[in-house]
């Protein structure tokens, strides 16, 4: 196990009914000119925007609004946050949504204080330092877990790029979790949310850092859970006890518990990063296609031991020989996400094999899977786990 330093300071506030009491408090500690950051508009159909609204109103917060998140935030709608927080000197920002909205929040919050485009502050990637303004979040998607972390990651189609930036002070100063607010959530995005979650864990699970026990059984435990809770949020999407586990998981497969301790970098983000740049798909589903075909090219005699643990305290796979349980343990991952109405070929999301090449030379270029990752991949690597994603797939 590495040297880390585990730094989670966000006030979580988990539960049912707690904005009434708590949400005005929770601003007043920086202040009451608010940015108030959404989506498309999902909140307004649950009652949850104007029960903010409220909220705010009565305690004479200044409201300014930034709708109209796009699911990959774009960086024209960052930069137009940060331009309204310059003319109406916001002290607070407010993110009502899922980790795209968080996410543009976060970058918004860094952008008010940095004199270089938000563009420039993003493509210096994971190493910020600067000031940001607060940010409080209700969350309204089990996902990514950007309610509990410092990164956000922040797509510009003119460039066909989608890159990841994060920093300490970008990190959410109060996160109200209430697994209510995600019951309307469709069942496409509940599945493409859970299918998130798992990759989190999957990318940090399948590391070659050796003596990391607790990062990986606590892996797998957050992995059962969300195995066994998503098809019953999606059968009963009211169902407050599997939307609660959802919710905990998406915070905490992405808050460093599961990651710290470990060195090298994630490959099935990268990759997937590149289909949503050029396509702007969900991301969710982008990472449910590429993992299965991405655990079995990475599949080999150094390699079968974890796989094959994966297998057996995961899925629970009794077969002994390490190889064949290492197969099914990527078929069971594969079956699962199709049995949550996952589209598990690159064709049911519109995208064919004419710009593979280009996508597999961007996603070495924006990381470094060539020399870092699990199993190093080059731009050949790539391009043929995009192919085996153009049909369905059989693994054992």
């Amino acid at each position: 196990m590495d040297n880390f330093k585990f730094y989670v300071p966000t006030d979580i506030r988990f539960g049912k009914d707690r904005l009434a009491d708590e949400l005005p408090e929770a601003l007043n500690v920086y202040g009451k000119n608010v940015l108030l950051v959404y989506g498309g508009g999902s909140i307004k159909k649950n009652g949850l925007y104007n029960q903010v609204i409220d909220l705010l109103g009565k305690n004479q917060n200044i409201v300014v609004e930034l709708s109209g998140v796009e699911p990959n935030p774009r960086i024209e709608t960052v930069r137009r946050g940060v331009s309204l927080c310059r003319e109406h000197q916001v002290d607070v920002i407010l993110a009502v949504g899922g980790g795209s909205t968080i996410d543009c929040a976060k970058v918004v919050a860094a952008g008010f204080y940095s004199e270089e485009d938000p563009w420039a502050i993003i493509l210096g990637r994971k190493g910020y330092q600067g000031e940001a303004l607060p940010i409080v979040t209700i969350l309204t998607l089990a996902a990514t877990g950007s309610e509990m972390n410092a990164g956000a990651v922040i797509s510009n189609l003119a460039t066909n790029q989608k890159l990841g930036v994060g920093g300490p002070s970008m990190i959410p100063k109060v996160s109200f979790l209430d697994p209510a607010n995600t019951f309307t959530v469709p069942t496409y995005q509940t599945a493409a949310g859970s299918a998130d979650i798992l990759s989190h864990l999957f990318e940090s699970y399948f590391n070659v850092t050796p003596g990391t026990d607790v990062q990986d059984f606590v892996s797998e435990g957050l992995m059962r859970a969300v195995i066994k809770n998503c098809p019953i949020a999606l059968k009963s999407p009211d169902n407050y006890d599997a939307r609660a586990n959802l919710m905990w998981a998406s915070s905490l497969a992405l808050n460093g518990l599961t990651r710290n301790g470990k060195h090298g970098v994630w490959s099935c983000h990268a990759m997937e990063h590149e289909l949503s740049a050029f396509y702007d798909i969900t991301h969710g589903i982008g990472l449910a296609i590429l993992t299965p075909r991405w655990m079995e090219y990475v599949l080999s005699e150094q390699t079968v031991t974890k796989f094959a643990q994966f297998a057996h305290n995961v899925w629970g796979i009794k077969e002994e020989e390490p190889i064949i349980a290492a197969k099914k343990g990527i078929q069971a991952t594969y079956d699962f996400f199709k049995t949550c109405g996952i589209p598990m070929t690159l064709p049911e999301v519109g995208i064919d094999d004419e710009r593979f090449a280009e996508m597999a030379k961007q996603a070495v270029a924006h990381s470094t899977i060539k020399a870092d990752a699990y199993v190093p991949l080059a731009e050949a690597d790539v391009e043929a786990i995009y192919r085996e994603c153009l049909t369905e797939s059989n693994f054992v």
